[in-house]
């Protein structure tokens, strides 16, 4: 919205013409994201305490979490505001690819929100049931995953790149869609997965999204993406704003979310945010680094499938409790520092990422 002003209003004043760069509107959209989650924030946990929405703890869960019983859920909802805001304000709304990662995080916002809903209005700690959540992704993941193929004017829109390895790719033409779909939809649940401690999962998350941010700038931007050897691709660069105020809205939420957390996610806003990432690394064709990046949501989700396939194979579990931070509390780790501990790997992970744009 503010683009179109600046753009009419920059034929009167020519300083408004700064605001069209895309690197002055990501720092709008970050701050533009952040302070809205500081301003809103107090008072959206107040109204969800008078809803009564606290978040109800598994049985099989660690008995550490039963005093977090009540603490109000959903806050993932404080998150998808900032960051839809922020877009309408900063992003250039005609764009196809913010539009596609917008919606698709909103949809799976949606279906968390649904989730969520069951969890604490019906008290049922399961909530959707599985099968039922995983269609709507499917339905969700696979529209998006499409949406890309379908407007994709590059070559490199149909290839799997191979990060650190000069002009290297796999072409996988029409299986693309295969390959998006899995990147949104295991993104989504991984993110969902790794939400179990305070903080845990919301700052990987800013981590990653600040540097897709960096790979979609630069993948939008002719000069550097040549320069670079990493694929151009005309009009991605816009979902840099979307990532931003993925980051403005995350460091918002972290601030309430933090160890003791006043406020949870839920799976409005991992389900959703998880999308988002993965979405916006398949237009940035950048999978594999994602993979790299959000290795801690990567571990968390392998080692769900760990414990359940060697219990139903073996009778045995391979970790005292699944995902991998449940296990770590079992053998006396302090939240807190399994909480850090993640975090450092993951800025090792991200970094690791970042150096494929050099390392090839």
């Amino acid at each position: 919205m503010l683009v179109y002003l600046s753009q009419y209003l920059s034929q009167y004043f020519t300083g408004l013409t700064v605001f069209n760069y895309i690197t002055v509107r990501a720092i709008m959209s970050v701050l533009t994201a952040l302070i809205i989650s500081f301003l809103i924030g107090p008072a959206m946990i107040r109204w969800l305490t008078r809803l009564k929405v606290g978040q109800s703890i598994r049985e099989d869960g660690p008995q550490t979490h039963l005093i977090k019983a009540g603490t109000p859920t959903m806050g993932g909802t404080l998150i998808l505001f900032s960051v839809s805001l922020a877009i309408v304000l900063w992003g250039d709304l005609t764009n196809h690819y913010l539009l596609i990662v917008t919606l698709t995080m909103l949809g799976f916002g949606v279906i968390g929100f649904i989730d969520d809903y069951k969890k604490v209005v019906f008290r049922d700690p399961n909530g959707m049931r599985s099968r039922t959540k995983f269609l709507w992704q499917s339905i969700i993941g696979f529209g998006a995953a499409y949406s890309f193929y379908a407007i994709g004017t590059v070559p490199a829109e149909t290839q799997l790149l191979i990060p650190y390895m000069k002009d290297t790719y796999i072409y996988l033409g029409a299986w693309v869609v295969v390959l998006a779909y899995l990147v949104i939809v295991g993104s989504s649940n991984a993110v969902n997965l790794t939400d179990g401690l305070d903080g845990l999962a919301i700052m990987p998350t800013v981590m990653v999204a600040a540097a897709l941010a960096v790979f979609a700038y630069l993948s939008g931007h002719v000069v550097f993406a040549t320069y670079l050897d990493i694929p151009y691709i005309p009009g991605v660069g816009e979902l840099t704003i979307l990532m931003a105020a993925l980051v403005g809205a995350g460091l918002g939420f972290l601030w309430f979310n933090a160890h003791p957390a006043q406020v949870f996610m839920g799976d409005v806003g991992s389900l959703a945010i998880g999308a988002a990432l993965g979405a916006t690394a398949v237009a940035v064709r950048q999978e594999i680094v994602l993979f790299i990046m959000g290795g801690i949501f990567v571990i968390e989700t392998l080692s769900v499938i760990l414990q359940v396939g060697s219990y139903k194979m073996r009778g045995k579990r391979v970790f005292l409790m699944a995902p991998l931070h449940h296990h770590f509390e079992q053998k006396n780790w302090p939240e807190s520092q399994i909480i850090v501990r993640f975090w450092i790997i993951t800025i090792v992970l991200v970094l690791i990422g970042l150096a494929s744009l050099k390392l090839r």
